[in-house]
Order: C-alpha cells, then structure tokens, then sequence
C-alpha cells in the first residue's frame, strides 16, 4: 500500500467482499448497531448492498449516569436511512435476564455486557434469524486505549497491554503462555496477538454465539473474514494509531462514506 488513499480503497474493497458473503441467508438477516465506529462501518455497507432499509437493533440503558449510546445509534440510523428499532434495559431486566444468560454461557463469565446482549437477540428474534455485528474491529484496528498506552513510554504512563484483572503472578503468567505472539510483530501487532489469541474467542464471541443461540438466532462477524482480517493486522501502524485515536483508516473511510 503506497499512501493513505489507497488503503482506503482496499479497506473499501475487502468490506464489501466481505459484507456481501455475511449477508447472504434465505432467513431474514439485520445488525446489531451500537453507535461506535465499528457497527457503523457495518452498517454503512450493508446500506450500500441492500436495496430496502436495513434493520438495526439498538440497546439503551435509562438508569442515571449509565453509558447509553442510542443517541449515537440513531443519527447513524437517520443517516443511512436504517429501519431502527431500540429496546431499553433496566433494573428487572437485570434480576430477570440474569439467571437465563447465566444457563445460556455455561461457563463462568464475568462480561456484564453477556446481560443486554441477551435481551437485544430476543428483541432482534421477532424480526430477524441473522444478525451482523461489528466484533474484531477493536483488535484487528487497533482501537482499544490500551494499545496506545502500550506504545507509550515508561516515563509518560506507557504499560503493557495485559489484563488488569490477572492480580496474581501465577494467573499472569499463563495468560502470558497462552497470548505469547510470534517474532517478528511490532510492539502495537503484539497487544493486538494477545487479544486476538485470548479475548476475543474467550469472551466477545463466546458471548455473542450463546447468547444469540439462545433465542436461536445466528451471528455474524465480517471484521473476522479472513481476507478482512489479514488486510487490517498488516496495515501499518501508522494506519491504526495515529495520535490519540485507534481504528485511524476504519474511521477515515467512515468519514468518506
């Protein structure tokens, strides 16, 4: 890739190809939009593929001082002329949902996050058998805040990009076995090996596969296709961290599109 616009031109290509493929079904087929970068950047293909606007389901919280991206979610919507749909979740959600989720994962899981994706695949089963999401654009782009802190130095706060909640030196050193990535990465491929190789099949898929199973209802993954994936984990990193921001070529080409 020899400059900036004609990554982005691949990264176009790559999409589509791979949006095209995960949106084939005989069943009817929506997404899951949250309002970040990387639902939108689903969303924004699938609005280009489909002839007929594309439903979205959007989960939002109403409890005080809690993170509720819908407002998000909805100008996303209006902008790509989406047939959003929104479902709330609150107190008796939690008491209800939790035991449910907690026969769905059968496994001992401590993402809070297994709770509202349980309730937006019901909400989503009245409507849709498949849904695409937006899981891997995070590690494959290079967009969670610890990556850049990773690349920081010492003196200006830098740490590696391991588990803060592995608190003791046993627990630490197999995660460390486990996520050890290949020679020949740079220090930004390596946080992005160990989360690829730890947390993104031992937590956000397990989740989004069991709870959506659940209610019997599939989920889709177009960051994780391997042409998609290959094109990202290789760019440059000049091309996913650019200053104080990740995911820096997902979101120009979100810009432009």
């Amino acid at each position: 890739i020899r400059d900036e616009a004609e990554a982005i031109a691949a990264l176009d290509q790559v999409l589509e190809d791979s949006i095209n493929v995960h949106q084939r079904s005989d069943v009817p087929y929506g997404l899951f939009l949250s309002g970040g970068v990387d639902s939108a950047a689903v969303a924004t293909m699938m609005a280009r593929l489909n002839q007929r606007p594309v439903i979205a389901y959007t989960c939002g919280f109403d409890a005080p001082g809690a993170h509720d991206e819908r407002a998000q979610a909805e100008r996303v919507a209006r902008a790509l002329n989406l047939d959003w749909r929104e479902t709330q979740f609150g107190e008796a959600d939690f008491w209800a949902i939790a035991p449910q989720v907690a026969w769905a994962m059968d496994d001992p899981v401590a993402d809070y996050a297994c709770l509202p994706t349980y309730k937006l695949a019901a909400a989503a089963k009245q409507s849709l058998t498949v849904v695409l999401t937006g899981e891997g654009g995070d590690e494959l782009f290079a967009g969670y805040g610890r990556y850049r802190r990773a690349l920081r130095p010492k003196l200006f706060g830098g740490r590696p990009a391991e588990p803060q909640t592995a608190t003791d030196a046993q627990t630490l050193a197999a995660w460390r076995e486990r996520a050890a990535p290949p020679p020949g990465l740079s220090a930004l491929q390596q946080a992005q090996w160990s989360d690829i190789a730890t947390w993104l099949p031992n937590d956000l898929l397990l989740k989004l596969d069991r709870c959506l199973m659940a209610h019997g209802m599939e989920g889709r993954t177009p960051f994780l296709d391997p042409e998609v994936a290959a094109f990202a984990f290789h760019l440059p990193d000049a091309l996913k961290v650019r200053g104080r921001f990740g995911k820096y070529l997902l979101r120009k080409w979100l810009a432009q599109h």
